[in-house]
């Protein structure tokens, strides 16, 4: 399959894999590409690089270049909105988003492949979001020859999920903001709130629609729902009066709008009071207090997949509870940090 020769004996041969040069301060990269026909003239320069032997390929049927092995697994791979260009370089290609949005993985899929001998994929999170042209996973055969039966089985598990990975797009919502409570109602003290919402609303594409304030009462909030989903919003997010305070009602004001609620309470610190609900399928975030006073919530694992159309469950947010307390760093890197994931 792949056989070592003198340097002198390896003119006509095909290189089994590229070769580096290094010239202090001028050069370091490719000097010879695999697959490369080695010419008379090419034997006085693999030798100033050190090279006495070469590896050069005799691939049997029912085997491959670990390059077009990496090209025939990533082609499989790229699902929706994910895509890869230009050459393998020494058996990897690196998967990139093609748009911005939601990364999917299909980590069951990924988990049948990675199970497979001599060949690998690495992946960021799903659910992670992604820009345009972000790396978001890389593949690569093992071994510089590798036997094609466990690249054309991982390429059949990921054919059969449609890619074993998506970037879904973010829609943009008409989005109205609900700010609750007394104190800022009655103007007795400065809402920050809002400033805070718009921000998290600008930063994923979407649009603020309006903004209205309503006391800590059940009705008023009801109400103000329902002039948002007349006006045509297609998200609503409401703030603070999630707590168990008896003056906490918003959660009660956004059941009596009638729609379905899919939880209340959820296991990520910050963000255990958060409430998610749907009116005719459109979504209402009740988001506590806490999403004023810290940068990174709940409300950050939620939104980007309520944007990317997916209609979240309670096991959705169960799930959540695994990576889901914030560690309260000093210096926030969010998201590169253990939270959500």
């Amino acid at each position: 399959m792949e056989k070592k020769v003198n340097v002198a004996d390896a003119v006509g041969m095909v290189l089994a894999h590229d070769i580096t040069e290094i010239r202090q301060g001028e050069f370091k990269g490719r000097a010879f590409k695999k697959g490369y026909l080695v010419a008379p003239e090419d034997v006085e320069h693999l030798k100033r690089l050190g090279k006495e032997h070469l590896f050069v390929l005799e691939i049997e049927p029912g085997y491959f270049h670990e390059n077009e092995a990496a090209v025939i697994m990533a082609d499989a791979f790229c699902g929706d909105g994910v895509g890869w260009e230009g050459e393998p370089k020494e058996g990897k290609i690196e998967l990139r988003a093609q748009r911005p949005g939601l990364l999917k993985v299909d980590v069951a899929a990924l988990t049948q492949v990675n199970l497979l001998a001599d060949i690998m994929c690495a992946t960021r999170h799903t659910n992670t979001t992604v820009e345009r042209r972000m790396v978001v996973a890389a593949t690569r055969a093992i071994p510089l020859v590798v036997s094609a039966r466990p690249v054309e089985k991982a390429a059949e598990i990921a054919r059969k999920c449609g890619g074993l990975f998506q970037v879904k797009p973010f829609r943009v919502a008409r989005t109205g903001l609900i700010i609750t409570g007394n104190e800022v109602y009655n103007h007795l003290v400065e809402d920050k709130f809002e400033a805070v919402l718009r921000k998290k609303i600008a930063d994923i594409g979407s649009e603020v629609i309006g903004v209205a304030f309503a006391p800590d009462d059940a009705g008023k909030i009801e109400q103000e729902i329902r002039r948002f989903l007349a006006d045509g919003a297609d998200l609503i997010m409401t703030s603070g009066g999630m707590s168990v305070d008896p003056d906490d009602v918003t959660r009660q004001g956004i059941r009596q709008v009638g729609g379905e609620t899919a939880l209340y309470g959820a296991p990520v610190l910050p963000g255990a009071m958060f409430m998610l609900s749907y009116v005719n399928g459109i979504p209402i975030l009740g988001v506590p207090a806490c999403g004023m006073y810290h940068s990174i919530t709940i409300l950050d694992l939620v939104l980007p997949r309520v944007l990317a159309g997916e209609t979240l469950s309670r096991e959705d947010i169960a799930r959540l509870g695994h990576g889901g307390l914030c560690l309260n760093c000093k210096i926030c890197r969010y998201p590169v940090c253990p939270f959500g994931k």
